[in-house]
């Protein structure tokens, strides 16, 4: 069972970021006793985003007895087969496509993945740094554009994700194998448990939003807009590409190969890496994953620190998203950008860690 087991926080906070620390003791294999840098628990750091629901619930038991049947969602299963044919057919367009409209594709691709991992994932589920209204409206469009549930969805399922990783209550769960927590999740009805517990998480900061509640609002009519009709007609008007590229490439592949990107997240790094912070937690260090999730592929790290804005103690490395952020952060667009001191870090390795960090 999956446990976050360390109490580390700390407040230093000078310019835009805030350090992460804590003071406590332990004792080395040759029994000496030597101080770490440690702080307040992670609840206390999660009072202080204004939200606790992405703390894992070690009080959390599984219901004895046999599963539930699964359920299908045909209507899902069928338009995901549609997409993923559709995307196999873009896959032969390309050859021939204007090179405008691949770098287009590839620009969409940017701007829907940050409007995940930067927005939905980064600012909204975690609070791991603030960002103002102009930055939060670019946010919510980029997240539109992704077409993966409307923010208030998303950060529900994700807070649950964490607060209950690897049960019966976490809407993804590896435990059920890798197709289950890539794509089948999606196919089939959720489990009693994950409902149940996505009813009584506390979504009041989400509610209190609204850029959110507004997205949430006109989200059908925002994906029409933003996920495929935009990406469809720019290259079709602007540079005389084919209607029938110009919908498969930017709009249907580059949806589908952003889908993939985050669903890697939920099964490859939960399932293939180190655990150089937390070997007794699923979650890896997959940076295959980072590459094309833009830097959600540290995912041991994540699980282990959740409130830390880069979710990696290596900065750009693999991770376009930390540069973003830190982007809007020179531009007064983003701060409190909440960071794990490398005292913590080490400390946690020491402690926790499956020793893979000694190798590099």
């Amino acid at each position: 069972m999956p446990a976050h087991l360390l109490q580390e926080e700390e407040f230093s906070s000078t310019s835009s970021t805030t350090a992460v620390g804590t003071v406590t003791s332990r004792v080395t294999k040759n029994g000496n006793a030597i101080m770490e840098k440690d702080l307040p628990n992670h609840e206390d750091l999660a009072r202080d985003r204004g939200m606790v629901d992405d703390i894992f619930d070690e009080t959390y038991r599984e219901k004895e007895g046999p599963k539930p049947p699964l359920r299908y969602v045909w209507r899902n299963i069928i338009l995901m087969s549609l997409l993923h044919l559709g995307a196999l057919f873009a896959l032969t367009l390309i050859p021939s496509a204007k090179i405008q409209t691949l770098a287009w594709a590839v620009l969409c691709f940017v701007v829907s993945a940050l409007g995940i991992t930067a927005g939905s994932h980064r600012l909204w589920s975690h609070r791991s740094y603030k960002a103002t209204l102009p930055l939060r409206i670019v946010l919510t469009i980029a997240n539109s554009m992704a077409f993966q549930n409307d923010i208030y969805e998303w950060v529900r399922d994700h807070r649950v994700h964490h607060k209950f990783s690897e049960t019966d209550a976490d809407p993804h769960n590896a435990m059920r194998g890798f197709f289950f927590s890539h794509i089948g999740w999606l196919l089939v009805r959720k489990h009693p448990d994950v409902i149940e517990k996505g009813q009584k998480l506390d979504l009041s900061d989400i509610k209190a939003d609204k850029v959110v509640m507004f997205q949430r609002r006109y989200y059908k009519p925002s994906v029409v807009l933003l996920c495929f009709t935009l990406p469809t007609v720019v290259p079709w008007y602007f540079w005389d590409e084919s209607i029938i590229i110009s919908f498969f490439i930017p709009a249907i592949l580059r949806y589908a190969l952003g889908l993939n990107a985050t669903w890697l997240v939920n099964s490859a790094a939960h399932m293939y890496g180190n655990r150089p912070y937390d070997q007794n937690i699923n979650p890896r260090e997959n940076p295959l994953v980072s590459l094309g999730a833009i830097g959600e592929g540290f995912h041991n790290y994540h699980h282990t620190f959740p409130y830390d804005y880069s979710t990696s103690e290596f900065g750009w490395r693999f991770n376009l998203t930390t540069a973003f952020i830190d982007l809007m952060c020179l531009l007064g667009l983003a701060s409190d950008r909440k960071k794990v001191s490398k005292e913590v870090i080490l400390a946690r390795k020491m402690r926790t860690g499956d020793g893979s960090h000694k190798s590099g």
